[in-house]
């Protein structure tokens, strides 16, 4: 299994000869306003060839309609059910719903959907729009878990607990975000991780290795864009378990095998 950090929530993930790319983001400004600090790992149009296209939810940092326009509109896209059926409306006819629960397969990687906890609506007055995924890949080799955007709750680990741990196999890869929490934003940890959050879900995942997303990559309104990276880094520094979490910059890749 490959994993290589492009930006934000963009993640190009290999395994079992499937590439799966997730919320893609290629924009050199976040809702055309927020400025991008940093390239994109491999430019979009030096991308290999797609299987699949995970969107989580229709926020305009995880679902840039640029970005979508600007790849194979053959490739499946992977949302929830609310998000698919907007995306159908918008001439997306490759847009496959996907609900909590629900799986589906392409080449040898089962994919999985659960809820997050996650305001996901586009706008404020969409709520019906809401919905918000993560996503469990399972291939015969290796699992990998893809958090989106979610608040830290005593069910977030249960779509890998049920899945793999009742059949005694580990998680490989867990991908989580990071995000800084400011005193004046109270509500932040309802719907997103901080680094602190990330670290307490990899151990309740269970996971192998810990991959932190969604810094590094757009300045940002309420916080730097490495912030949550240094409290990360920080926070490492006495954890005994820092040499499994691999903090990649954008274009660079982790390599997991079997042996390693």
């Amino acid at each position: 299994m490959r994993i290589t950090y492009i930006g934000h929530a963009t993640i190009l993930i290999e395994m079992a000869g499937v590439r799966i790319l997730t919320d893609p983001n290629f924009d050199p400004k976040l809702a055309r306003f927020l400025p991008r600090v940093s390239a994109p790992g491999i430019p979009l149009g030096q991308l290999p060839k797609l299987d699949a296209i995970l969107l989580t939810h229709a926020h305009a940092d995880h679902l840039s309609f640029e970005s979508l326009n600007a790849l194979p509109n053959a490739i499946p896209l992977i949302a929830p059910p609310s998000v698919s059926r907007w995306l159908n409306g918008r001439g997306y006819g490759q847009a496959i719903p996907l609900a909590p629960g629900e799986s589906w397969t392409v080449g040898g990687v089962s994919i999985t959907a659960a809820s997050a906890k996650h305001m996901g609506a586009r706008y404020e007055i969409d709520r019906w729009r809401s919905a918000a995924n993560m996503y469990l890949l399972d291939a015969a080799g290796f699992t990998c878990f893809f958090a989106g955007d979610t608040g830290l709750t005593p069910d977030s680990h249960r779509i890998v607990e049920e899945r793999l741990g009742g059949q005694g196999r580990p998680l490989d890869m867990a991908l989580l975000p990071i995000g800084h929490a400011p005193w004046w934003k109270p509500t932040f940890r309802d719907g997103h991780l901080t680094s602190a959050d990330a670290l307490a879900l990899w151990e309740r995942l269970g996971s192998r290795y810990f991959i932190p997303y969604h810094w590094g990559t757009f300045r940002h309104v309420t916080t730097g864009p490495y912030t949550a990276i240094r409290q990360l880094r920080a926070q490492l520094a006495s954890h005994p378990r820092h040499a499994d979490v691999k903090i990649l910059e954008p274009g660079e890749r982790f390599d997991l095998t079997r042996e390693r």
